[in-house]
């Protein structure tokens, strides 16, 4: 797995929904069932189910240049994400989504002002803060369960616990009989699942996300999307959740992160998150209309 703010988010995952504000902030303060149970399952083991939740943490940008030396992709960024909170990010192509998840991963530095994790200067990749790709990027020749196991030997921990909690995540993510499955054998869904649970067995504080469910169908997007919200509850992390999907960013996020050609255009807060009857709310509709003519769309 590559490893790789206190305003507290409107609805963090677990806690009760409608709790919105529907303001703005200031920038700078159906699953795929296509498993032998056919339904996701809770985690089986009490390693991952009794574990304390992490604590999340706060990820904040202060007057920063993003890109690599004479090809700026993003300038004067201020933003602070809070403890917790699930920030999603939208934007035109190329208008540096991923340039912003990878430098908050420690894989690229700014080029100007400063990067920091809870109020530290963030300097490189961290066990702290998981990225997730759209590719799930599973090891093929490793089982499963061995790929969701594969950080937490990187952390060296023992073999027998490293895969009790591999099979515990497996299990929450509702593949647990499929855990000696070569990921070639199961579907696009399925591995995105392994993905999300190898990512989340190391109890990262920030997952960082770029786009996990693009290559999906809508169906088997949707249910990941739910996938995703039942599997942090309780986790205490910190998500940033690139997306293309409009949709999908105001169904996931407390917050909604707009970027346009060269900068950070505004934070809005999200009416109503992970509320699936809320596509209908005025506010919720009204924050579509304004995100899709931010886009040009």
């Amino acid at each position: 797995m590559s490893t790789s703010s206190e305003t507290v988010p409107n609805t963090p995952p677990g806690a009760a929904p409608g709790t919105s504000s529907g303001t703005d902030r200031n920038a700078s303060s159906g699953t795929d069932r296509n498993t032998s149970s056919g339904a996701v399952r809770n985690a089986s083991s009490e390693t991952v189910a009794d574990a304390a939740p992490v604590r999340g943490t706060r990820l904040s940008l202060t007057g920063a240049s993003l890109g690599r030396p004479g090809a700026t992709a993003l300038d004067q960024v201020d933003l602070d994400i809070a403890p917790g909170e699930i920030l999603t990010v939208v934007g035109p192509s190329g208008c540096g989504k991923s340039t912003l998840l990878r430098t908050l991963a420690g894989l690229l530095s700014p080029l100007a002002g400063e990067i920091a994790q809870d109020g530290q200067p963030l300097t490189g990749p961290s066990a702290d803060r998981a990225l997730v790709f759209q590719e799930d990027a599973l090891l093929p020749w490793r089982t499963l369960r061995a790929n969701v196991e594969l950080p937490l030997a990187i952390r060296g921990m023992p073999r027998a616990e490293r895969r009790e909690q591999a099979q515990a995540w497996l299990e929450r993510v509702g593949l647990g009989s499929q855990a000696r499955q070569l990921p070639h054998r199961v579907s696009g869904g399925q591995r995105q699942r392994v993905q999300l649970a190898r990512a989340l067995s190391g109890r990262p504080r920030a997952v960082l996300m770029d786009e996990p469910f693009g290559a999906l169908d809508a169906q088997t997007r949707a249910g990941m999307q739910d996938l995703l919200v039942e599997v942090l509850q309780g986790t205490g992390a910190t998500v940033v959740f690139v997306t293309h999907d409009v949709d999908e960013a105001l169904f996931l996020g407390d917050r909604v992160a707009l970027l346009g050609a060269g900068g950070l255009v505004a934070v809005r807060d999200i009416p109503r998150p992970r509320e699936r009857g809320a596509h209908d709310d005025p506010a919720r509709v009204a924050l579509r209309r304004d995100v899709l003519t931010s886009l040009g769309t």
